[in-house]
């Protein structure tokens, strides 16, 4: 199945809809790990992880369904109340577990008011919707939904002791509200890269990728604004996985040269040179490296940071260091990157 990063969706006029969305498996654009719940202290030196730099499919599934889009005009959804970013976890008092099911719900409502359980920010709330019939003549309340999203990504840690890993140093977050997907369950898929568009000042380029779906690599348990995170059984993945390096503690991490990992083309992992301009660890939107991409070769195929290489782990001084998060759209040779003890900090308290 050939995927790129694109967003693909599906509207139901005044309904529910269940949509499919590519997720941004980036670098994000600027403009606009893993470690078990028994595992050692995040960010410590002697920890000792791989880093990987392969790119990986990414299957995502939501807790309820993510309001993503409300028509101009009036609808059920609006008159209730409903607003874009809001989660409906429950409807009549039913838990919603997809936009299918949802669909079937407001079918065996009808007309009749039902209450909606949303969540919306950290509180929870009860609407009440008298869903209408369509065009189509289903029942529907007139919202974009989303329930799930896929796409490529790159891993960039994984632990050997305890099979745990991380990937793209920033959350899957939805396309068009912008919001941490709320988190069910997810796996990973083995992946190969097949094209590359280069990545251009103002517009960002993009790995382009076959997902092997005959199975999953591993699980995911947590979707964060530092990474998701999840575990992997020794499968062909991990036995192409070099040897492990020493976690640099955050002030050994410097201005000057280093290197990334990352996978650009088929199954291939490859060191490209960057340099590090500048540290702010602690930094509250996780953009705590700003480094720029020195290597002709990788410039040369990318042009520079592109969507897909989200995750690609840094090395400094022959300790691993961090992981590549953002591309800066007016030079794609420039980005961002999240320090390593961040992550394990997030994978250690979502576990």
């Amino acid at each position: 199945m050939h995927e790129s990063l694109q967003t693909a969706k599906k509207w139901l006029r005044g309904g529910a809809a269940c949509l499919l969305a590519l997720l941004l498996c980036m670098a994000a654009p600027a403009q606009a790990a893993g470690v078990t719940a028994d595992g050692p202290a995040a960010g410590t030196s002697a920890r000792m992880l791989v880093p990987v730099g392969h790119t990986v499919g990414i299957k995502l599934f939501a807790r309820g369904v993510l309001v993503v889009k409300l028509p101009e005009g009036a609808s059920p959804a609006k008159e209730s109340g409903l607003q874009t970013g809001d989660i409906i976890v429950k409807c009549g008092g039913v838990s919603v577990t997809s936009t299918e099911q949802f669909q079937t719900l407001l079918q065996n409502t009808g007309e009749v008011s039902t209450d909606l359980q949303v969540r919306r920010g950290g509180e929870t709330m009860t609407l009440s919707v008298s869903p209408e019939q369509n065009d189509q003549g289903q029942y529907a309340i007139g919202a974009w939904i989303r329930d799930s999203m896929a796409g490529i990504g790159t891993m960039t840690y994984y632990d050997p002791d305890s099979g745990a890993f991380g990937a793209l140093g920033h959350g899957i977050t939805d396309s068009d509200t912008a919001l941490l997907m709320p988190f069910s369950s997810g796996s990973i898929l083995g992946s190969t890269v097949k094209a590359v568009k280069k990545g251009t000042a103002g517009e960002a380029g993009e790995l382009r990728g076959d997902f092997d779906l005959s199975s999953d690599l591993g699980d995911l348990y947590a979707n964060t604004s530092s990474g998701i995170f999840g575990t992997l059984s020794p499968c062909e993945l991990t036995e192409q996985m070099g040897e492990a390096l020493p976690v640099a503690d955050p002030d050994e991490v410097h201005a000057g040269p280093a290197t990334i990992r990352s996978n650009v083309d088929g199954d291939a992992v490859r060191e490209y040179d960057i340099e590090i301009l500048k540290v702010n660890g602690g930094a509250s939107d996780g953009r705590e490296l700003l480094i720029s991409v020195t290597d002709p070769g990788l410039i040369a195929s990318t042009g520079g940071i592109v969507q897909g290489m989200s995750g690609s782990p840094i090395l400094q001084d022959g300790k691993f260091v961090g992981a590549v998060t953002h591309v800066l759209l007016s030079d794609p040779t420039k980005g961002y990157g999240i320090l390593m003890e961040t992550m394990l900090d997030a994978a250690q308290n979502s576990a």
